[in-house]
């Protein structure tokens, strides 16, 4: 399919929409995304708050609390995107880049090392990881070049640029090391080019020259002596295959989240949940939070959460409909992309049919970089749906008179 055929294209001269209602009853911002949003911050502070009681002797709500403002704090800079017109950032895409670019360059020079990877620039007691709010800004990023490139798309170079983009900071990125964030970067590149309409010979293209740079990582290069993945990051990106050979390292993980989940059954275990409260399970309260829930909640909890992103991604789709331009399209889609990818690696390394990653579970997994960077997403998907029926109810009014 080429560009001159996608709906995206023509988005401005689509039909007006949400025209149902009279303007004085609407409500200034997309109530059923809202639901979903609480819905997976309260399930999230349920969750930190029951696996974290002991892991801080004599602070059983040190986590809780932290995860608290960090909601709170995304949560009203998300409100401030609302009322911002989300094309005003169209323009600063490449001021945009600067400072993405900028701030991985930052963590590499005064970042604080963590159990082996450089991540975070510590700002007081709280740490800004650079990656996370990455994937928001490359998302504006890629989206501002292809509109304005909407006439181009199908040419090879437009592809090309834009890929180049994404790969760049993504490869920074992956030195830290911070290989998920990496792989969420190469997700948007490749979804802001779908909803762009790019050509199916693209695709194809860019699949043979991923499986060449795969082939290349893991064979050719340490062939050569050259060790570009670290030998503890390929352990865990293919534990997964045969989880049970190596029960005690890289296959720790992934073992210790299927018993906790398996035991979880129908409802959860509750306050028996052990695999959490002894600490069999590592990272339970960041990489693992899904394993926590099946286990404490069993399939009814872990059934509410998957339907709460269900949600959100069906409120990103119906946005994207909405929007009043190419670039605001482009945007919604490549958050969706973003929230998609991240759900689906994060929830099957915990089942076991993905590799760890390190990818967090947005909104539900501890950290602040990632639920605020998720809540400005969110913020922005707002403001296109603000702008979108605001731009329909325009349009309305002028074919009415």
């Amino acid at each position: 399919m080429s560009a001159a055929s996608t709906p995206l294209r023509d988005i401005e001269d689509a039909p007006p929409r949400e025209r149902a209602r009279p303007q004085g009853m609407a409500l200034p911002f997309d109530v059923v995304l809202v639901l979903g949003v609480v819905g997976l911050a309260l399930c999230s502070l349920v969750a930190i708050r029951s696996s974290t009681a002991d892991d801080i002797a004599g602070d059983p709500r040190y986590y809780f609390n932290r995860q608290l403002i960090f909601f709170v704090v995304g949560g009203v800079l998300s409100l401030a995107l609302i009322k911002l017109d989300y094309a005003r950032l169209r323009p600063l895409r490449w001021w945009i880049y600067g400072f993405l670019m900028a701030s991985i360059f930052a963590v590499k020079l005064i970042g604080a090392t963590a159990k082996g990877s450089q991540r975070a620039i510590p700002i007081g007691p709280f740490q800004y990881q650079a990656s996370e709010l990455g994937k928001v800004l490359i998302v504006l990023v890629l989206a501002g070049f292809a509109a304005d490139r909407a006439r181009r798309l199908h040419e090879r170079d437009t592809t090309a640029r834009i890929m180049l983009l994404a790969l760049v900071p993504a490869a920074f990125v992956m030195i830290q090391p911070d290989l998920g964030s990496s792989l969420v970067y190469g997700a948007i590149s490749l979804a802001i080019l779908f909803f762009a309409g790019t050509p199916v010979r693209h695709f194809l293209a860019l699949i043979a020259l991923g499986a060449v740079a795969i082939s290349l990582v893991l064979v050719a290069a340490p062939a050569a002596g050259v060790e570009v993945l670290h030998g503890y990051q390929k352990d865990r990106l293919t534990s997964f295959l045969h989880p049970s050979a190596d029960t005690n390292r890289a296959g720790y993980q992934q073992n210790q989240s299927l018993i906790a989940i398996g035991s979880g059954q129908k409802t959860g275990r509750g306050d028996h949940a052990t695999q959490t409260k002894l600490n069999f399970l590592p990272e339970h309260h960041t990489d693992f939070i899904n394993a926590v829930v099946g286990e404490r909640y069993g399939f009814v909890g872990a059934a509410l959460v998957l339907s709460l992103y269900a949600l959100l991604i069906w409120r990103g789709l119906r946005i994207l409909t909405m929007a009043k331009d190419l670039f605001g399209a482009l945007v919604a889609g490549g958050i969706v992309a973003m929230l998609l990818f991240q759900v689906f690696v994060n929830v099957g390394m915990t089942l076991g049919i993905m590799p760890i990653t390190g990818i967090p579970l947005p909104l539900m997994s501890y950290g602040g970089s990632s639920v605020v960077s998720t809540l400005l997403a969110i913020g922005l998907l707002q403001s296109i749906y603000v702008q979108g029926r605001s731009s329909a109810a325009m349009k309305g009014r002028i074919m009415s008179h």
